[in-house]
């Protein structure tokens, strides 16, 4: 009975998405006069004011992919943590720590606050210039995994990182129904746009990437925590 309830769910499943491929016209000049490429630059200059085109058809265009790439990293660090975690009464008991030289640890206090500042400007100005969310969060991250491999005593707060986490992937998806309730679509912009080149341009695009940016240095400093904390847990 259960083979059969799961052969008919994919039975459905497999019509519905064979109706939708079917409906879309493959190969077919959409766009009059102008192919997509034409289409985004355009949009992104014209409709959006954003300078950097990659941004805008990353988080406006196809900003429903985007969140579901961002949705794969939380699952994959959640699993790898779940992995990694062994619950033990004292991690470091007996465990002998060889701590950084001064250079290093001196070098990483005057490191750590400028990582995190080239980080959050990645993301901020990611709509204006190369960069973005996933960029800025990896720079945060590796200014944590700096501090990390510089003191082994150093302690990062999974409490903390988690309502980071999710905070950024709140705002994410409520930026994206705030499009569908005041706009037409899902994460379409519904706020002012600004003049181009200026940072408070873009409407939604700058906060998406900003929530992004939260969320992917989060993520990756709690994986990079639980990876460089992880020891073999004996059963006693």
């Amino acid at each position: 009975m259960k083979k059969v309830i799961i052969l008919t769910l994919l039975a459905i499943v497999g019509y519905y998405l064979i109706d939708v491929f079917a409906q879309i016209p493959f190969g077919v000049n959409r766009y009059e006069g102008q192919n997509v490429r034409d289409f985004y630059l355009e949009k992104s200059k014209d409709d959006l004011h954003v300078s950097n085109a990659v941004t805008s058809i990353v988080v406006n265009f196809r900003g429903f992919d985007t969140l579901g790439e961002v949705t794969v990293l939380f699952l994959a660090v959640t699993a790898l943590g779940s992995i990694l975690y062994r619950r033990r009464e004292d991690a470091h008991k007996g465990v002998v720590f060889f701590s950084a030289s001064k250079i290093v640890r001196s070098g990483a206090h005057l490191l750590f606050a400028p990582i995190l500042l080239l980080g959050a400007y990645v993301f901020i100005h990611g709509h204006l210039s190369p960069g973005g969310g996933f960029q800025g969060g990896t720079i945060i991250a590796t200014g944590f995994l700096l501090m990390l491999l510089a003191y082994h005593d150093y302690r990062v707060s999974h409490e903390i990182l988690s309502v980071v986490e999710s905070l950024a992937g709140l705002t994410f998806v409520f930026a994206g129904l705030g499009g569908l309730l005041l706009g037409k679509a899902f994460l379409e912009n519904f706020l002012p746009i600004g003049t181009i080149n200026f940072l408070f341009s873009g409407g939604i695009i700058p906060i998406i990437y900003i929530a992004v940016g939260f969320k992917v240095g989060a993520e990756l400093t709690g994986l990079l925590y639980t990876m460089l904390n992880e020891k073999e847990y004996k059963k006693s």
